[in-house]
């Protein structure tokens, strides 16, 4: 098993989570500007869970979503990293690269830094011979991300995980080419 506890960047530390990053990243996941792209905001039980879930892929697979961290100040801005591709969606199987970033910290190219990283660790280290990205249609800044880092449109498609009729139920898949 590849075991990846923190990646560096020029700006950025990516590593794994800490109980100071909870707070804020509740206060992030309750941002509506954050999650208009997701069903709904998280409520601060919901993002403490998220952060179980993800520090549980950590152990079992040794990567994933790192906490993000602006190397000079040490202030948590979000997290960035590798996901698995949930069932009923293109990639099934495969993994994603993803992000989410408080609102002070979007505008700063971090989203694109990390995601080079995490993409780079994919196709490198960890042997990955596909990987996937996907957001609603409506999230055309990481979209913007996706194609900076390299990726190409694969294709749309309706989130299963989106119940119908709400506007981030249509996504578009991005993938390695």
């Amino acid at each position: 098993m590849h075991h990846t506890h923190e990646l560096r960047t020029e700006r950025l530390v990516m590593r794994r989570w800490r109980t100071s990053d909870l707070a804020p990243f509740a206060a992030m996941n309750a941002d509506p500007e954050v999650m208009a792209h997701f069903p709904a905001p998280l409520h601060p039980a919901d993002s403490d869970l998220l952060v179980d879930r993800i520090e549980r892929h950590f152990d079992a697979q040794g990567f994933g979503l790192w906490a993000l961290e602006v190397a000079d100040s040490g202030d948590f801005i979000g997290f960035a990293g590798l996901h698995p591709m949930p069932d009923g969606v293109p990639g099934a199987g495969d993994h994603e690269v993803g992000w989410r970033l408080a609102r002070h910290a979007w505008h700063h190219g971090y989203a694109t830094e990390a995601g080079r990283a995490a993409l780079g660790e994919a196709l490198g280290r960890l042997r990955m011979a596909r990987v996937w990205s996907i957001t609603a249609v409506t999230n055309t800044p990481s979209q913007a991300v996706m194609e900076r880092i390299g990726l190409v449109r694969h294709g749309l498609f309706e989130h299963p995980g989106v119940r119908a009729g709400h506007p981030s139920r249509a996504h578009v898949a991005y993938r390695t080419p």
